[in-house]
């Protein structure tokens, strides 16, 4: 499954309805460690979506360009205020290239297992490399796989259960890939939808950084740069190339 089969109209059109991943609380830390690495220079988003990290940032100041492979996202993006002066490309965050030089090369919310092979997880990389300024840096945010929560012989974890919505990842530790399933209640309607996704551990990803020439500047556990444990769900981190 592609990006662009993923986030399609449908899930283009549902997107900003989480409305905790808009919320000043989540935002709020995010833009403010973005911005803080930025700069002054300008940043390129990968998988840039409806703008929910990219708007609040150009308010900040901040220069954002974005790529993005789902023309629908794209569209809900240029339909808001100020969407439609933010540079889009449509293309793989992993091939494609634009112009210019960036200070800070980013992607949030576990966009990273996207990309299905860990081939095309390095390539990412290595294309943040090629679009970053020397001291520039590569941000990722992604969640830490929960293979400690999996029972011997068992291949599925839920991970949100409340009235509204039911969330389970469904696990193959061969493949080392997951499909993340969500049954979602709105208007007393049922929507159901699954993913499929490659799940990276936080030491593959520094190794990946390393072949691409980077180096491990910070890891933080949530954006609020709390220190990053062994029982952190999730990590922000950001690698720097040299310069």
């Amino acid at each position: 499954m592609t990006a662009s089969e993923l986030w399609g109209e449908r899930e283009a059109a549902g997107y900003d309805d989480d409305v905790e991943m808009f919320s000043a609380e989540v935002l709020g830390p995010t833009v403010d460690v973005l911005a803080e690495l930025a700069g002054g220079r300008p940043a390129l988003e990968f998988a840039v979506g409806t703008g929910r990290v990219a708007l609040p940032l150009v308010e900040r100041g901040v220069a954002v360009t974005g790529i993005e492979l789902s023309p629908a996202m794209v569209a809900v993006l240029q339909a808001k205020p100020g969407g439609d002066a933010l540079p889009v490309v449509i293309g793989d965050m992993a091939t494609t290239r634009v112009e210019g030089s960036f200070g800070l090369v980013y992607l949030v919310f576990n966009t990273i297992t996207n990309l299905l092979t860990q081939d095309a997880q390095v390539a990412c990389f290595e294309n943040a490399v090629a679009h970053l300024a020397p001291g520039g840096s590569f941000v990722v945010e992604c969640f830490v796989p929960a293979l400690r929560r999996l029972p011997p012989g068992e291949t599925f974890v839920a991970f949100d259960v409340s009235p509204t919505h039911i969330g389970v990842d469904e696990y193959d530790v061969v493949g080392q890939h997951l499909v993340s399933h969500h049954t979602t209640i709105r208007d007393g309607v049922a929507d159901v939808s699954s993913g499929r996704f490659r799940y990276v551990w936080p030491s593959e990803l520094d190794l990946m950084a390393r072949i691409a020439g980077l180096r491990l500047a910070h890891r933080w556990a949530d954006w609020d740069r709390s220190d990053f444990t062994a029982d952190s769900p999730s990590h922000v981190s950001v690698w720097t190339k040299p310069g």
